[in-house]
């Protein structure tokens, strides 16, 4: 072979491995691109009758979403939570230890915007909701991690400290020993995530599609490595 022979083949190799890792990075990037925001213009502790609104993306474009159901975090109680406005047809319904919202699918690829208002926010720093968001084709995104950095990271409200004066009309201080003598959950009950654990939400998490890329990329890289010696040696 001769040297203009593997200088092309070593210019193949490397656009193959470009494109390779490309298409790696582009996969790792997609599962974990999408999730759910929260805000509220009265994002504060203790503050009442407070709009809090969501918006779910979309990580699908076959299917809409159909229906978001959520955790509340400590301190709000399902019986002080009100709906506010979402996607036509939707309805609200409290259960034990939150709420859920559902109606017919949103067009697929958009985005499941909602509110609800809150009787009075807790006295705290943050606020975390974490959600199951089901789509038409019964597939379900679990946002639920409380570790912000994680692959699929709960919603998050931060707070403002409590205006001066502001009072808590959250349970007594036996009241909530008494609450607080349950085994804690780190997971939503099984009123809200044991059922979705059980769907086959069809597709690989983020971190397998982490494995799967770096093992093509590396790969690749022998490839070309390979090809470079052999250029070499018949230089």
């Amino acid at each position: 072979m001769s040297h203009l022979s593997n200088t092309r083949a070593t210019a193949r190799c490397l656009t193959i491995a470009t494109a390779v890792a490309a298409t790696a990075v582009l996969l790792t990037a997609g599962p974990a691109a999408a999730h759910v925001e929260v805000e509220s213009e009265k994002a504060q502790a203790l503050a009442e009758n407070v709009e809090v609104s969501f918006d779910a993306e979309s990580e699908s474009s076959t299917a809409g979403i159909t229906e978001i159901r959520v955790v509340l975090p400590a301190g709000i109680a399902p019986a002080d939570v009100t709906y506010g406005e979402g996607p036509k047809g939707w309805k609200f319904t409290a259960n034990d230890d939150g709420y859920a919202v559902k109606g017919p699918a949103v067009k697929a690829g958009v985005n499941a915007e909602y509110s609800v208002v809150v009787k009075q926010l807790p006295d705290a720093k943050e606020l975390a909701f974490k959600t199951l968001q089901t789509y038409s084709d019964g597939r379900t995104d679990r946002w639920i991690e409380l570790d912000e950095s994680g692959e699929q990271p709960a919603p998050v409200l931060k707070l403002k400290a409590a205006a001066a004066g502001a009072q808590s009309a959250s349970p007594t201080p036996s009241e909530t020993a008494s609450q607080s003598a349950a085994p804690p959950s780190e997971e939503p009950s099984a009123s809200s995530v044991a059922e979705a654990e059980t769907k086959d939400d069809g597709g690989l998490s983020a971190g397998a599609w982490i494995g799967i890329g770096a093992v093509v990329v590396v790969v690749a890289g022998g490839a070309v490595y390979l090809v470079r010696r052999r250029g070499a040696a018949s230089a």
